[in-house]
C-alpha cells in the first residue's frame, strides 16, 4: 500500500496576501473557492511537487506562523536564493550544512520555510 503526503495546512492571518506571496515565488495557484461561508480554501503547488500547500479560511485551528520545517529540494540553492530576492524577500547567503546547501526564508506570518539542494551523493566515496 502507497501512503502518500498530498497535502500541508499552512496558517495564515491574511489568505489574499498569503496566496500572493506563495504566487510571486512560484507556486502555482490550483484552487480557490468558497465552499461555505465558513470556509475559503486555497490550494498552492511548488512547480513539479507532488505535494501542496492550503491556506485558507475555516481549514486549521493552528495560529498563523506557527509552522517550522517546510522543506522543498532544489537543484540549485544558489539560483532558489536568487529567485527569492528577485521575488522581494530579504534571504541570508546559502549555507552548506553537510547534508546540502540551505536557504531559509518565511511567509509574511512567519511560517519557516527551508530550501535544500541535495549534495551529490555520488561524489562522496
Amino acid at each position: 500500500m502507497d501512503i502518500k503526503l498530498e497535502l500541508v495546512m499552512i496558517p495564515v492571518s491574511d489568505v489574499d496576501r498569503a496566496k500572493d506571496f506563495y504566487v510571486k515565488i512560484g507556486f502555482n495557484a490550483d484552487y480557490d473557492e468558497r465552499p461555505t461561508d465558513a470556509i475559503r480554501y486555497v490550494q498552492l503547488t511548488p512547480p513539479g511537487s507532488a505535494c501542496s500547500i492550503a491556506i485558507g479560511e475555516g481549514i486549521t485551528a493552528a495560529a498563523p506562523g506557527s509552522v517550522e520545517g517546510m522543506q522543498v529540494v532544489v537543484t540549485s540553492a544558489e539560483q532558489a536564493r536568487t529567485n527569492l530576492i528577485a521575488a522581494g524577500l530579504d534571504v541570508d547567503p546559502v549555507v552548506d550544512l553537510g547534508w546540502g546547501k540551505f536557504v531559509f526564508f518565511a511567509d509574511p506570518d512567519g511560517n519557516k520555510w527551508a530550501v535544500q539542494e541535495l549534495p551529490d551523493y555520488a561524489q562522496k566515496d
